[in-house]
């Protein structure tokens, strides 16, 4: 996947997370998806470079990795280096990627068109959720955590 492509996907999932029903944002406990290759938010970017090898992309606050040709990811940090978001992207082969009950602790059943739109914000974990997956004969899963604001 390239660059262009993921920073799409990011666009698509904050476009759907901005645009979704105010009952998709249900505050919970604790998250069941809590970390992403061992990276979790608030890791140092030390911790989570070393955790997750060689990015393609690199810049002070963002990281790329493309894993294979059906999993990458964006890792972004924040002024004080520390891991502020996360999205992960399950494109083409989308067994691999986690079902909406392993990230948000729920079913949700899919639109007419196999698409699926769920935000959940976990406040004790400190972060939010979102998992998108798109519909049509071509699907794309994104997940996106991202730090709470204080």
């Amino acid at each position: 996947m390239n660059f262009r492509r993921s920073f799409f996907l990011i666009a698509v999932a904050a476009v759907i997370f901005f645009f979704a029903p105010t009952n998709a944002l249900n505050a919970q406990g604790t998250a069941p998806f809590k970390e992403y290759r061992g990276v979790t938010i608030g890791m140092s970017a030390t911790d989570a470079r070393a955790k997750l090898g060689k990015a393609k992309e690199t810049t002070d606050f963002e990281d790329y990795y493309e894993f294979d040709n059906d999993e990458s990811a964006r890792i972004l940090f924040d002024e004080k280096k520390k891991v502020r978001a996360m999205s992960i992207n399950y494109d083409g082969k989308l067994e691999t990627a986690p079902t909406p009950e392993a990230v948000l602790g729920q079913a949700v059943p899919p639109r007419e068109d196999g698409g699926i739109t769920k935000m959940v914000e976990f406040k004790k974990s400190g972060f939010w959720i979102s998992y998108v997956r798109t519909g049509g004969s071509d699907p794309l899963v994104i997940i996106t955590m991202q730090k709470i604001q204080e």
